[in-house]
């Protein structure tokens, strides 16, 4: 199992940006699909986006299209989350997690996540 570490997340204004970061230790993550994903108050968590393991191919879900960006860099073990024009609808706290094939379906290494909050 994989030690998941997100961080970057913070306060900022709606229109601005942020980068989230997800390091891993204990495992290499250069064999597995990536993904972020994200809970908002007294709802589900809901999927973001989505990485190969190479980083060649990505999903995105709808809301967040055209705004964020999904990255990695296997050499540093690292995935990042570029999100722009921020919406206060994005308020919510980000995690990272490994994605099974072929349906995807997160691994059991939930980690703290990052909170995000976007004020209007």
């Amino acid at each position: 199992q994989a030690k998941l570490v997100e961080s970057g997340g913070g306060l900022v204004q709606a229109g601005g940006s942020l980068r989230l970061s997800c390091a891993a230790s204990g495992r290499t993550l250069n064999t597995y699909a990536m993904a972020w994903f994200r809970q908002a108050p007294g709802k589900e968590r809901d999927f973001v986006a989505r990485i190969s393991s190479g980083g060649g191919s990505t999903t995105y879900a709808d809301s967040v299209k055209g705004r964020f960006t999904i990255s990695r860099d296997n050499a540093k073990n690292t995935v990042y989350l570029q999100m722009n024009s921020l919406k206060p609808e994005d308020t919510a706290v980000y995690y990272c997690n490994a994605v099974l094939p072929p349906t995807y379906f997160p691994a059991n290494w939930w980690a703290q996540g990052t909170q995000v909050t976007v004020s209007s």
